[in-house]
């Protein structure tokens, strides 16, 4: 089976990681707490309500402002995670604690439907898009709509506001809307319209990337489109959702997306490419909302079963080998400079090439400071260069050889470097790991390794000649 039919067979095979049960209508939104262990709903059924993502348990009661059965439609957590920002299909607007699981403050919106809410970066201020066509900012503090002219309302022209979001830099409010389908983009001080961005079908959800270089959007034809924020260029369009893309969610790093439709799936995507990752995640219903923990390890999904599920992504991308779109910013950049540095060295030395064998392993230069165990032997047990010289070149050139069962020496360095250290529990190494398999394989006969001499390639003879022939004897100096 080739690998890549292999990864769609371990990637159809991935379930649910957790159930959400509780709600007695459909579940509406979602939002990871920080810290990864805890997780809020809300629904229909007029609740907020906390949960404990270890049992899949219910901590503490419903949420309800003084047992208000309203439906709740739509919920923001606040950037720095401890206020919620909730929607009712009253219009009422209600801010709550997340650790008293209070109502700080409320008001009340115009409009009776209101469909969309956003923070601004600093948490200073929430927008919401409303069913007639208008988008207010409100004060959180003071929970009063902010007194500057053309802002509060912002008239968009949509019928209905389907969707706000602010801008990262919080100078731009985008909508989206039915009626004057498409995007409209708005200076977030003055409420002055700044651009418009037409699509076919009413625009349901929309999101910025961090640098602000690109704006994507969710379509009522399944459609995901992402514009160049520069010029307003569409540069590329997702296609795999059949119906109404309902809710998308980017991951902090800006190269993984998800999305949610009424074609009861949510979609992972790879923004390096633009690709579908996997298969589609199914449910039994429409998929209301996603959202990503600060991992980007799971993701929560609201669906219309009254449900809620997470799902294991780590998994799901190690299936498909795209483990690193998880890399945050910091973490990723230093990997690319890793890479870069081993692109850009030339492992074909001879001069000096035993001079210094970490070199020719492949651990960054700052481990120098702190040895590895498993180089220090490396670099002891050639230092005496007793052995044969082919094997050495051979350890140090891998690519230019065919791979050889370990000698009597190997499987006593890697050994070594699996013994626990003494902080360590002792417990042993786990037998699954490919390096205990290597321990655990026979020393290869002196026969053996004749024949994998005699029936090396031309260039390994030739390597091995000019090797012989001009490399002086290796002096035995200490570490």
């Amino acid at each position: 089976m080739s690998s890549t039919a292999a990864r769609i067979k371990r990637a159809s095979t991935i379930k649910t990681q957790k159930m959400i049960r509780g709600h007695t209508k459909l579940v509406r939104g979602v939002a990871h707490l920080p810290g990864g262990q805890r997780l809020i709903t809300c629904s229909r059924d007029g609740s907020l309500r906390l949960w404990d993502l270890e049992s899949c348990t219910q901590i503490g009661e419903d949420w309800r402002d003084e047992a208000d059965e309203i439906g709740v439609w739509n919920m923001a957590l606040s950037p720095n995670g401890r206020t919620v920002a909730s929607c009712y299909l009253d219009g009422t607007v209600r801010l709550w604690d997340v650790e008293t699981r209070k109502v700080i403050t409320k008001w009340k919106e115009p409009s009776e439907n209101v469909n969309s809410v956003c923070w601004s970066p600093d948490g200073v201020q929430v927008v919401i898009g409303s069913a007639d066509g208008t988008a207010r900012v409100w004060d959180v503090e003071n929970g009063v709509p902010l007194m500057v002219q053309g802002l509060n309302p912002i008239q968009t022209g949509h019928e209905s506001v389907y969707v706000v979001s602010y801008s990262p830099k919080a100078t731009k409010i985008a909508t989206g809307g039915y009626n004057e389908d498409g995007i409209k983009i708005w200076d977030a001080k003055s409420g002055k319209a700044l651009s418009t961005i037409k699509h076919e079908y009413a625009v349901w959800s929309l999101a910025w990337t961090s640098d602000e270089n690109r704006l994507i959007s969710g379509s009522g034809n399944g459609s995901l489109r992402i514009f160049n924020t520069a010029t307003w260029e569409e540069i590329a369009v997702l296609d795999g959702h059949n119906q109404v893309v309902e809710a998308i969610a980017l991951f902090r790093n800006d190269r993984l997306l998800a999305s949610t439709s009424w074609d009861k799936t949510a979609r992972l995507w790879n923004l390096d490419n633009n690709r579908s990752i996997g298969l589609p995640l199914k449910h039994d219903k429409d998929v209301e909302f996603a959202a990503f923990s600060a991992d980007g390890k799971m993701l929560s999904t609201a669906c219309a079963d009254e449900n809620a599920y997470v799902w294991d992504i780590h998994a799901i991308l190690k299936a498909a080998g795209l483990e690193n779109l998880l890399s945050i910013p910091a973490q990723h950049s230093g990997l690319k400079r890793e890479a870069t540095a081993r692109r850009h060295s030339d492992p074909f030395q001879l001069p000096g090439l035993l001079d210094d064998l970490q070199d020719c392993d492949p651990i960054s230069a700052s481990s120098s400071l702190h040895p590895h165990p498993f180089v220090h032997r490396r670099r002891s047990a050639f230092a005496s260069f007793q052995e044969s010289r082919t094997r050495t070149l051979q350890v140090c050139l891998p690519p230019l050889f065919h791979p050889l069962l370990p000698d009597v020496d190997e499987p006593i360095e890697l050994q070594q470097r699996l013994e626990p250290s003494a902080s360590s529990s002792g417990s042993p190494p786990v037998q699954q790991d490919d390096q205990v398999l290597h321990v655990a394989q026979q020393p290869e006969r002196t026969s053996d390794k004749a024949k994998h001499i005699k029936n090396s390639t031309w260039w390994n003879r030739f390597v091995l000649f000019l090797f012989c022939a001009s490399h002086s004897p290796v002096d035995s100096r200490s570490e």
